[in-house]
C-alpha cells in the first residue's frame, strides 16, 4: 500500500497513475480499475476519480462508455499538436531559465549530454529518451514564469507514452540532437541574447517533430 502524506489524496492518486503512465507500466489501452488504485493508497474512489480527469484532460486518460477509464492510445496527430504547443512554449521557457544556468548547472547538463554520446555507441532508445528528457528539464526546469512552466511540464507528460520509442522510429536523429544540444548549451554559456536561445531551441524541436512526420509519412510542420 502506498503511504498517502501531507500532500492531498487526488494529488498522490495523479502522481501514482502518472508515473507509472510515463513508465511504461500503464500501457496504452490499459484499464485504470479506480477500486484498485483506491485500495492501494488506502483512500476512498473519490481522489482516484479526481486525478483520473485531471489526466483525462492533459490526453493521457480516455473514457469509454461502458469500459470506464484506459489509458490513451497515442498516436500521430496528438504527438504533432503537442510538439507544435512545445514548439512555441518550451524555447520561451529555456530561454528564460538560461540566466539561472550558473557554471554547475551548464556542467551537469554537459555531463548529462555527453552520456547521452556515449549512449549512441550500443543504441538504446528507451535509455536515451530518459536522458534527453531530463536534459530538457534541467534546461527549462529553472523558468521563472509558473504558468509558462506548467504548460512546458504538461506537454512533456502529454509525450511521455509515445516517446519511450520515438528514437526507435527516428534513431539518426538522436546523433544530431546531441550535437543540437551542444549548440544550445554553447549558446547559454556565452551569454547570448534571449531571442537567439530561443530560436536555437525552437529549431532543435522543429528538427525532431519533421523528422518523426517523415518517418510517419507526413507532411513537415510549417512552423
Amino acid at each position: 500500500m502506498v503511504t498517502v502524506m501531507s500532500a492531498s489524496k487526488s494529488e498522490v492518486a495523479y502522481q501514482l497513475v502518472s508515473e507509472r503512465i510515463n513508465t511504461g507500466a500503464y500501457s496504452p489501452g490499459y484499464r485504470l480499475v479506480l477500486g484498485t488504485i483506491a485500495e492501494e493508497l488506502g483512500c476512498s474512489v473519490v481522489p482516484v476519480r479526481e486525478a483520473i480527469r485531471r489526466l483525462e484532460a492533459e490526453g493521457l486518460v480516455h473514457f469509454t462508455r461502458n469500459v470506464g477509464a484506459t489509458v490513451a492510445q497515442v498516436d500521430s496527430t496528438l504527438y504533432l499538436h503537442t510538439m507544435q504547443t512545445l514548439m512555441i512554449i518550451e524555447p520561451a521557457a529555456t530561454a528564460l531559465a538560461a540566466h539561472a544556468m550558473d557554471a554547475a548547472w551548464l556542467s551537469k547538463a554537459r555531463a548529462l549530454n555527453e552520456k547521452m554520446r556515449q549512449c549512441l555507441e550500443d543504441f538504446d532508445p528507451v535509455a536515451f529518451t530518459r536522458m534527453n528528457t531530463e536534459f530538457h528539464q534541467l534546461l527549462y526546469g529553472q523558468c521563472p514564469n509558473p504558468h509558462i512552466l506548467d504548460l512546458v511540464q504538461r506537454g512533456w507528460r502529454r509525450l511521455a507514452a509515445m516517446r519511450a520509442s520515438s528514437f526507435t522510429h527516428i534513431p539518426y536523429r538522436a546523433r544530431e540532437s546531441v550535437k543540437e544540444h551542444d549548440g544550445l548549451l554553447d549558446l547559454i554559456e556565452s551569454h547570448a541574447t534571449p531571442a537567439q536561445i530561443e530560436a536555437a531551441c525552437r529549431e532543435h524541436r522543429a528538427h525532431t517533430l519533421n523528422s518523426y512526420l517523415k518517418a510517419a509519412g507526413m507532411e513537415p510542420s510549417v512552423i
